[in-house]
């Protein structure tokens, strides 16, 4: 029985997270430059987002790019500026035979300005699809999201529009760049890293991590159902005792 046969559609996380790690180890493999690796992954982005469409699930988070990735030699950070408008361009027919619709979160102000309107023309253009929404997360890190809700919050109390007494756990994630996405279920890393990497560090507070040794451009939809299949086998207790659980 292969793995999507064994899921449980009744218990699907509503949102998983993806940190794709690995395309520059792969290209290295094969003696290729590392944008080949990260040309190559394309392919992966595009299976397992129509896997995870195909069964059900509601939101897709995609790791692209961190804003420690702007350290990285020009010359790729050049090649994978192009090659995110290339895929934009070109997987507008794959979100369309999905019904998938594409969301950004991150410092979007800070890619370049032809990066950022073929990134908003992609997101206008599948605004209208409602299977599932995947988000890419570009010029994105969660300290950097944490200390910019932290500075909105604290301006909105000197001004006199928020008190102290207002600020909670639902009010400070309303200020987070995934104000309007519930929070990851399920956080898979390929690779065979076991890091977080600055990655949604406040919304992954109870998600079930999944870590693969497998290079990102070699996971597929079957791996993903994978670890949907691993993540319903665990008990989430969210603080609770395994009694509580079974007695609800």
């Amino acid at each position: 029985m292969n793995f999507k046969d064994q899921i449980d559609k009744s218990r699907l996380p509503e949102h998983i997270a993806i940190i794709m790690d690995g395309n520059g180890r792969w290209a290295k493999q094969r003696g290729r430059l590392r944008t080949f690796g990260h040309s190559s992954g394309v392919k992966s982005v595009r299976e397992t987002a129509e896997g995870a469409a195909e069964i059900g699930i509601k939101y897709l988070t995609l790791y692209a790019f961190s804003t420690e990735n702007w350290k990285r030699p020009r010359s790729e950070v050049n090649a994978l500026m192009t090659l995110l408008v290339k895929t934009l361009n070109k997987e507008i027919k794959t979100l369309h035979d999905n019904n998938i619709r594409l969301l950004a979160i991150g410092d979007l102000k800070s890619l370049p300005d032809n990066t950022f309107k073929e990134l908003q023309y992609a997101i206008n253009e599948t605004a209208h699809h409602d299977k599932m929404a995947m988000v890419l997360a570009l010029s994105y890190s969660s300290r950097w999201e944490i200390v910019n809700a932290a500075k909105i919050i604290s301006e909105k109390v000197q001004k006199g529009e928020l008190t102290p007494d207002d600020i909670n756990n639902d009010l400070f994630s309303s200020y987070l760049t995934t104000a309007n996405i519930p929070d990851p279920e399920l956080l898979i890393r390929t690779s065979g890293e076991y890091r977080i990497s600055n990655f949604l560090l406040w919304q992954i507070a109870y998600a079930e991590f999944y870590f693969t040794p497998k290079l990102w451009p070699d996971f597929r939809r079957e791996d993903l159902f994978e670890a949907i299949v691993d993540f319903q086998k665990r008990e989430r207790r969210f603080g609770k005792t395994s009694e509580q659980i079974v007695s609800k």
